[in-house]
């Protein structure tokens, strides 16, 4: 599991977002907590791995709050989700190591698409081992890539569609056919085949392969 610290001056907002992470498989909110301070002393009683942070505190910034962590040499991972969204702030998260930004009102879509890109993310760094140039770009894009539910599909490509692939996906009790997949979502198996094609460039889904007595090997696919 991925424990998550969620920091919202707004106490209702702070529950929804709160209540959203809960919704996603693989994450759990540890601490909910509402100024720096409060924060701080949360992540000394309960270390975490992600951090959902509201730019504007009563104490401080999100970011000051951020460069403290560094100070003390918590490497604590930060997505900001915050209304703040003049360039400056933007930027300076950026380069206090924010891995991404969720700019205020959002849905809960767009929250599961980072929680799901940070996944994959943790996934690969606690694995270890050594990257090619494929694996890196894999890297610097599975936060703001072309996943299930994003807006930011490739052109020909629906967020309709790729939610019913990820639908079925995320649902099956073992890897799937391209031929499984369009059945249960009920497209064409070309249709099926181009969006798993898509969803594995973007590490949500693991390509295997299923060997029988002859022919060639089955592509299997499942939700990562």
């Amino acid at each position: 599991m991925i424990d998550v610290l969620v920091v919202d001056d707004d106490v209702q907002v702070a529950k929804i977002n709160a209540a959203y992470v809960a919704k996603v498989a693989g994450f759990r909110v540890s601490c909910l907590a509402h100024s720096t301070a409060e924060a701080l002393a949360a992540l000394e009683a309960y270390p975490v791995d992600l951090i959902l942070l509201d730019h504007y505190l009563p104490d401080g910034t999100g970011l000051q709050l951020v460069a403290e962590l560094r100070r003390r040499g918590l490497l604590t991972d930060v997505i900001m989700v915050t209304a703040a969204r003049d360039i400056a702030t933007v930027q300076a998260a950026m380069r206090h190591g924010a891995l991404q930004y969720l700019v205020k009102p959002f849905t809960f879509a767009g929250l599961r698409s980072k929680l799901e890109g940070y996944a994959a993310l943790h996934r690969t760094f606690e694995s270890g081992g050594q990257a090619e140039q494929s694996e890196v770009d894999r890297i610097f894009g599975a936060l703001g890539g072309a996943g299930a539910g994003s807006t930011d599909l490739p052109k020909g490509h629906s967020t309709a569609t790729a939610d019913r692939v990820r639908s079925v996906l995320r649902t099956a009790d073992a890897p799937l056919s391209a031929q499984d997949v369009a059945l249960q979502a009920g497209l064409s198996r070309q249709t099926a085949q181009r969006y798993l094609k898509l969803l594995e460039r973007t590490g949500r889904v693991r390509l295997t392969l299923r060997y029988g007595e002859t022919g060639r090997p089955e592509h299997r696919y499942e939700w990562v």
